[in-house]
């Protein structure tokens, strides 16, 4: 054991004389406590509306969470989905002169279109968001609370969403501002 190992386990535990320095530093906070308007006094408790813990850390590290990312991908994807459906929508109106004839084939087209990807992570959010986003429940129902006032949950998009969006009666509004531009 080499001597300054030895030395600093010896002195474990012994306190050291009081400096000059270290004895003015403890008569200003002695002279500092004097003046106080606390001292003495018990220290008001700060309360938060919030809790803190280290798993809301750990994921505030992580970046976006896994249901944040699923929603955005949803909305990439309806939107991807409703730019294709604008163009095949503009493709058979210019093909198709007889509007029976386009409402036809605008809604063999709608019964025709696969939303698979899509509504796999819309299933995917109905199934899990309420664990992901930790909301709670209503002891009443028994289901989960509402996020802004409405159900979490989404609509998977079928046929019907196109026809509601892309009207094969009519001209819908996008067409006419998109032409004039």
């Amino acid at each position: 054991m080499e001597r300054k190992e030895r030395e600093a386990i010896l002195r474990q535990g012994v306190a050291k004389p009081e400096t000059p320095r270290d004895r003015a530093e403890r008569e200003a906070l002695e002279a500092d406590l004097l003046d106080s308007p606390v001292a003495g006094k018990p220290i008001r408790r700060r309360l938060r509306n919030f809790r803190t813990g280290t798993d809301a850390a750990m994921r505030a590290l992580g970046g976006p969470l896994a249901w944040m990312r699923r929603l955005r991908a949803i909305e990439v994807g309806i939107e991807d989905n409703e730019s294709r459906l604008r163009e095949r929508w503009r493709e058979l109106r210019a093909e198709h002169t007889d509007d029976a004839e386009f409402a036809r084939a605008w809604r063999e087209l709608a019964s025709s279109w696969s939303f698979r990807d899509v509504n796999g992570l819309i299933e995917r959010h109905n199934r899990h968001f309420p664990t992901e986003a930790r909301l709670p429940m209503n002891p009443r129902t028994g289901d989960f609370v509402h996020v802004n006032g409405r159900p979490y949950t989404r609509e998977p998009l079928d046929a019907h969403w196109i026809l509601e969006r892309f009207p094969p009666e009519g001209r819908p509004e996008w067409s006419h501002s998109s032409e004039s531009s």
